[in-house]
């Protein structure tokens, strides 16, 4: 791969700051890789359901355009988190999730200054008491929800951001209010432990060479 790895940290960089040549020089450094490596794991079906090379591109562009701002040095830590984000998506082919997402971040959007730093360490989780902002928390929570199924993506927004209470979710998904409940904790566990690995720097590995499977309906 042509240039070195702080070009991906120096592009983010850029693009935190609203220049739109960090976006640009972002997706032509890394988006070639992604597609080729998402378009081996593909199936039949996917590939029937999608035009990879343009869905692969539109979903990275959508994520760093309205998900949390973030930092990474290493180009392969970048990539495992970008194909992360696009097989979730494809599995799940959640549009709802996206155009919920881009409404958030217009709707409450983040501060300038909340930007995370996803780069591998071995410093601690910082506790709870010592986060420095409340919105910086709001980015991590934001940022675990894109590693979510459809359905516990679904719920969380349903509950979090839309104020629904469980009658009124179960009612939505057709399921009583206490299976709602029931689904919403265990949705609120997972996306702890994702925003828990997260913090710490744990990133995501890239894939093995095995076929994207789609989410049950």
């Amino acid at each position: 791969m042509p240039g070195n790895k702080t070009d991906t940290f120096r592009f983010l960089s850029l693009w935190n700051k609203g220049n739109t040549k960090g976006l640009e020089s972002l997706i032509a450094r890394h988006l070639p890789w992604i597609n080729r490596h998402v378009r081996r794991r593909m199936g039949p079906l996917l590939r029937r359901k999608a035009e990879t090379d343009d869905y692969v591109q539109d979903t990275i562009v959508e994520f760093l355009r309205y998900g949390p701002r973030i930092v990474i040095n290493d180009d392969e830590h970048f990539q495992a988190l970008m194909v992360r984000i696009v097989e979730n998506s494809l599995r799940a082919k959640h549009d709802w999730f996206t155009a919920r997402r881009r409404s958030i971040s217009k709707e409450r959007p983040l501060p300038p200054d909340a930007v995370l730093d996803l780069n591998p360490n071995l410093q601690d989780e910082k506790t709870p008491s010592a986060d420095a902002h409340l919105k910086e928390r709001e980015a991590w929570i934001r940022l675990g929800m894109e590693f979510l199924e459809g359905k516990d993506q679904e719920i969380l927004i349903l509950q979090k951001w839309d104020g629904l209470s469980f009658v009124e979710i179960g009612r939505q998904l057709g399921i009583s209010a206490s299976a709602a409940r029931k689904r919403h904790n265990r949705a609120v566990e997972r996306l702890a432990e994702v925003v828990h690995r997260l913090r710490k720097g744990d990133m995501p590995t890239i894939p093995a060479e095995e076929t994207i499977q789609e989410e049950a309906s």
